[in-house]
């Protein structure tokens, strides 16, 4: 009798294993798909773009079975859209206010030379995207930078690209810099004030470097002197744009205080709402919407894929060879992370390896290299970041920036400062 219903059980399990062998199938295929449509931003079989790639990702993920609706909305990390969504609407606010002109203009008057603005870029860059999201850091100064240059008859290539790897750098040194930064702070509930602690001095550190490399790269190419009157814009209503800065100034107390971070930037949009008495829905409009469609696709996408158990099992195979508290593993960790995310993008990346930081030696070690890691990577190439794109196509009826031409430069400074960013890192909290 126990041999018939043990000879009885075997169809069944057979075909329970055939089951969840074809869904799994399904479910890489699905993934592979959505990570093609990503990779590439547009095929010429399928030019939907990236936050529809992710969209039809998540949708077949649901249709396939991969995930129940239930799960697929359990997967979105709503604590990182809302801080996205928070400080993007705090940043249009900047904007309208005239803040990043203004702050540009006056960065041109200041600087003497060439060089001098190049340097101001820089740092204008990497302080803004700490505190910002470096990506809409990069949409309003990407033209003010363009129209200086032309203004004052510069060569436009190397001020983009020092806008750009400047604004990744700098943002690596907190948990509000970009939308990977902000997914570790939701998945580790490491304070602000900890991570800029750790994080910070390596940013610091990665930018003097940068601008050192753009000294060997084109500081001797540039003019030697700057216009002598270069036009310096001042803000439309200077009362409006005290109050922006004040409430966005107490936003950031907010964060170094302690206090949620998503919901520190909404009642800081709250608050600028109230004050203009008016409908904010022009403010609103101005959100970058794809973005977070995006990003909220990808968390089901990745889900998805986790369910499989492949990256559980990938991570338990591999993390003896990753250990990041030992010299060897360090450097494995650093160029996987570098490699991946060019490869399948930064966020993907932080999502698939943060919940198995425990298994590498480190779990708090493991958040800040992630985090420095994965955004300094995205210098590698001009595909290798959403800001660096952006500034590309914001420049791009002034200036065509290539490929190339980002590279030659990009390889080298991403080498450099991720082997001084992720030393410093490991000397702190080593």
């Amino acid at each position: 009798m126990a041999g018939r219903e043990i000879r009885g059980s075997f169809p069944s399990e057979k075909i329970g294993k055939a089951f969840v062998f074809s869904m799994n199938i399904l479910t890489y295929i699905v993934f592979a798909v959505t990570y093609l449509l990503i990779a590439s931003r547009r095929l010429s079989l399928l030019p939907i773009g990236r936050p529809a790639g992710a969209l039809l990702g998540a949708v077949l993920m649901v249709i396939i079975g991969a995930l129940s609706p239930k799960e697929s909305f359990t997967a979105i990390d709503y604590d990182t859209i809302v801080l996205l969504f928070g400080t993007m609407v705090l940043t249009v606010y900047l904007e309208r206010a005239g803040f990043f002109e203004l702050v540009a203009s006056r960065v041109l008057s200041m600087s003497k030379t060439p060089w001098g603005l190049l340097v101001a870029t820089c740092l204008l860059s990497g302080l803004l995207s700490a505190l910002l999201v470096n990506d809409t850091v990069c949409l309003f100064l990407t033209p003010v930078v363009v129209s200086a240059c032309i203004r004052a008859s510069l060569p436009i290539g190397p001020y983009l690209i020092a806008l750009a790897t400047s604004a990744n750098i700098g943002s690596s040194a907190t948990l509000v810099g970009n939308p990977q930064n902000m997914i570790i702070g939701s998945l580790s509930g490491f304070p602000f004030n900890q991570f800029l602690l750790y994080s910070g001095p390596a940013a610091a550190l990665g930018l003097l470097l940068n601008i050192g490399l753009l000294w060997l790269y084109y500081g001797r190419k540039l003019p030697s002197t700057l216009p002598k009157t270069l036009a310096v814009a001042t803000p439309a209503d200077g009362k409006r744009l005290f109050i922006v800065l004040t409430v966005t100034g107490g936003v950031i107390l907010g964060f170094f205080s302690g206090f949620h971070l998503g919901y520190t930037a909404l009642a800081g949009v709250a608050a600028l709402v109230l004050i203009e008495h008016k409908d904010p829905r022009n403010v609103f409009s101005r959100v970058d919407w794809p973005l977070l469609l995006f990003f909220c696709s990808l968390f089901i996408v990745v889900a998805g894929l986790a369910k499989t158990g492949i990256i559980e099992r990938s991570w338990k195979a591999s993390a003896p060879y990753f250990i990041i508290t030992e010299p060897i593993g360090l450097v494995m960790f650093t160029g996987l992370m570098t490699i991946g995310s060019n490869l399948v993008s930064n966020v993907p990346m932080v999502l698939m390896t943060g919940p198995y930081l425990n298994e590498l030696g480190s779990a708090q070690l493991g958040w800040v290299l992630l985090a420095y890691t994965s955004t300094v990577a995205g210098n590698f190439t001009l595909l290798g970041s959403v800001a660096n794109i952006i500034v590309a196509e914001r420049a791009r009826d002034h200036y065509a920036l290539g490929f190339f031409e980002y590279l030659r430069f990009g390889v080298v400074s991403t080498v450099v400062v991720l082997i001084a960013g992720v030393s410093l890192i490991f000397l702190i909290m080593g």
